[in-house]
């Protein structure tokens, strides 16, 4: 039976060459992360149930692991917002339809050459490296996001890079021929070369590019409103095979090549045919009964200047039953709550605008890196 190898080492330069020996004999991998405290690489080791560990001191066995099937390629890490991560579980099939699809919609190939800065502990990271393995691209990688490899990127022959909204609010990426755009909603206005995707650990990487679906992906929506929003549904060939717990989140739906995969998002399909997705279907707030996205006010609060990042949440209210709350990190003096409200209602509506501002250092994340909205106070 074929090994789970699980890499704790740097994220660097010899990251690609280690997953590409240990799938050429026939193994699996599964990506650790150093920035992870004891409690957190408990869970993951749980989750994932590794029979193999490679880190700095050498490559040993693991007791109490699990070996993966013929044909499996990556465990990953879920990045929702439960206590306890879920691990799913990748056919090397699955990864290499992801690698073709997602690099013929970038314009990628054999003459690209990526930067991977993202964290490789998640799919969003570890897909840039899969990606270049299989197309046989060039690819950097670097341990983190540093604004100053990012901004040089280009001068040295960098063509494609993926990032977070965060990181690319904050850096130069005009002379980039693609930047994939993933994690959070794009911001409102995105330069021509940005390519917001929907995805995720589930799908192998984004297989929705800009609210258009790749070749061989399909997007359904089910348990449709009056306005047209239910609950997002993918069938797609780079799909999970299913959880390392036996679990998997595959439903019915229409026709389709590929089983149908819950997606938990709500959104519903444009008036163009395009995707559109407002968020977690759990973080919708209703607000003197009306629902408000926090998506949607984070990307129109996101593009002032005096805002470094936003969250958006709720509180009770007596009166209005839950009340919109934006928790801002600021740049410089920070933004008031007149001119977040004014910012709002402009471009969405009035019930949709903050009721109260939160100004903080910091915003909470998970351990796996993921806005963890509720605990926000």
């Amino acid at each position: 039976m074929p090994e789970l190898v699980a890499l704790a080492v740097e994220q660097g330069p010899q990251l690609p060459g280690l997953i590409e020996t240990i799938w050429r004999r026939g193994d699996a991998i599964c990506i650790l992360d150093p920035r992870w405290g004891k409690e957190l690489s408990e869970r993951a080791l749980r989750a994932l149930a590794p029979t193999r560990l490679l880190s700095h001191e050498g490559e040993r066995g693991l007791t109490g692991g699990r070996g993966v099937e013929v044909g499996d390629a990556i465990v990953a890490l879920t990045s929702g917002s439960t206590a306890d991560p879920k691990a799913a579980i990748l056919s090397h099939d699955a990864v290499t339809a992801s690698a073709h699809l997602t690099s013929r919609a970038l314009g990628a190939g054999v003459a690209s050459h990526w930067l991977c800065c993202r964290p490789t502990a998640h799919i969003g990271g570890l897909s840039v490296i899969t990606r270049s393995l299989i197309v046989g691209s060039r690819i950097d990688v670097i341990a983190r996001p540093d604004v100053d490899v990012i901004d040089q990127g280009p001068d040295r022959g960098i063509t494609h890079i993926s990032l977070v909204a965060t990181v690319l609010k904050h850096t130069k990426t005009d002379d980039y021929e693609r930047v994939l755009l993933g994690g959070a909603s794009a911001p409102e206005h995105k330069a021509a070369n940005v390519v917001a995707t929907y995805g995720m650990t589930e799908t192998g990487s984004g297989v929705v590019y800009d609210g258009w679906p790749l070749d061989d992906v399909s997007v359904a929506i089910q348990d449709e409103d009056a306005d047209g929003f239910g609950e997002i549904l993918l069938a797609s060939p780079t799909s999970l095979r299913g959880y390392r717990d036996g679990s998997h989140p595959f439903v019915s739906g229409p026709p389709s090549d590929y089983p149908w995969l819950r997606t938990g998002d709500l959104g519903r399909m444009g008036a163009n045919g395009a995707l559109e997705v407002r968020g977690r279907i759990a973080d919708v707030i209703v607000s003197g009964g009306e629902k408000v996205f926090p998506a949607d006010v984070e990307r129109i609060i996101e593009r002032l200047d005096s805002v470094r990042e936003v969250a958006i949440w709720k509180r009770d209210d007596p009166e209005w039953g839950e009340r919109v709350v934006a928790w801002i990190v600021p740049e410089g003096d920070g933004p008031s709550l007149d001119e977040l409200r004014a910012t709002v209602a402009s471009s969405l509506a009035g019930y949709a605008a903050p009721r109260e501002l939160v100004i903080v250092d910091v915003l909470p994340r998970s351990d796996l890196g993921k806005l963890s909205r509720r605990s926000l106070h």
